[in-house]
């Protein structure tokens, strides 16, 4: 089916991957998105992990842009984490982090406020330095190959976490499943499915560009986990507070699954 939207997609065209971070997720006084983008996933996966004893060997990140403060938690109780990237850019942006490089972007505001969260803060160890040594692998993917990181196979997961990614990549309903049950594959019998998105959304931009968003509600995203037979496990919902023209979200979606074995 054609698709008629004037926007760019996030993995069909060039998306600066450094802008995405400066306009949605840095520290400035006037990014106003930090409740939503940063406090609630930092928040909510925070608490999972923790209460919900989600863990294992091999945690797969498929997220758009070069984000990692959604994986500050998943660091302690995951031995390895192999991040999925479809642009070389953000491959390239956050590998800059990774290998402390200069230049690299700045995730100290999200480690503090991690801090913060702590029952024992005195105890609070280096989370970039932990999370740096779990980070095994940047992998490249192309979403539309039965087996997205083909030639490489993957060993399977104990829990895949994607931020925002589902969203912007899918065009229709159809899409979302599609690309969802491939996701999927890539985990274990039992393994945890985490997924973070934006509701009732149609477009972000970055820089000049405009880029698609496609639009779905918590009953679609509750329907899509069912059908594909997993057992969701958490769900929270937070409404958009930020004002803004940059992008139309109305919230912020959380829901952790797991797969039927």
């Amino acid at each position: 089916m054609m698709d008629s939207s004037p926007h760019k997609f996030y993995h069909e065209h060039d998306f600066d991957s450094r802008q995405h971070l400066e306009q949605y997720y840095s520290d400035k006084p006037d990014m106003a998105f930090g409740d939503d983008t940063l406090k609630f996933i930092i928040e909510n996966l925070r608490q999972l992990f923790t209460v919900a004893h989600i863990n294992g060997d091999i945690l797969i990140d498929l997220s758009i842009g070069s984000l990692v403060h959604h994986l500050y938690s998943a660091c302690e109780f995951f031995k390895k984490i192999i991040v999925l990237k479809v642009n070389n850019r953000c491959i390239m942006e956050l590998k800059r982090w990774v290998d402390e490089r200069t230049g690299a972007f700045y995730w100290g505001h999200t480690s503090t406020f991690l801090k913060g969260k702590e029952e024992n803060s005195d105890q609070f160890e280096d989370k970039e330095g932990k999370l740096r040594s779990a980070i095994q692998h940047v992998v490249k993917c192309v979403l539309e190959k039965e087996n997205i990181t083909d030639p490489l196979v993957l060993p399977p997961a104990d829990c895949v976490l994607s931020t925002g990614l589902l969203d912007v990549i899918s065009k229709d309903q159809d899409d979302y499943i599609r690309y969802l049950r491939k996701f999927s594959r890539l985990l274990k019998p039992g393994g945890h499915l985490i997924l973070i998105g934006v509701l009732d959304a149609t477009y972000f931009t970055v820089g000049k560009d405009t880029f698609h968003v496609f639009t779905y509600d918590e009953d679609f995203i509750r329907k899509a986990l069912v059908g594909e037979g997993f057992i969701i496990d958490d769900c929270n919902v937070k409404e958009s507070t930020a004002v803004s023209d940059i992008t139309d979200y109305k919230g912020f979606i959380y829901i952790a699954a797991h797969k039927e074995k």
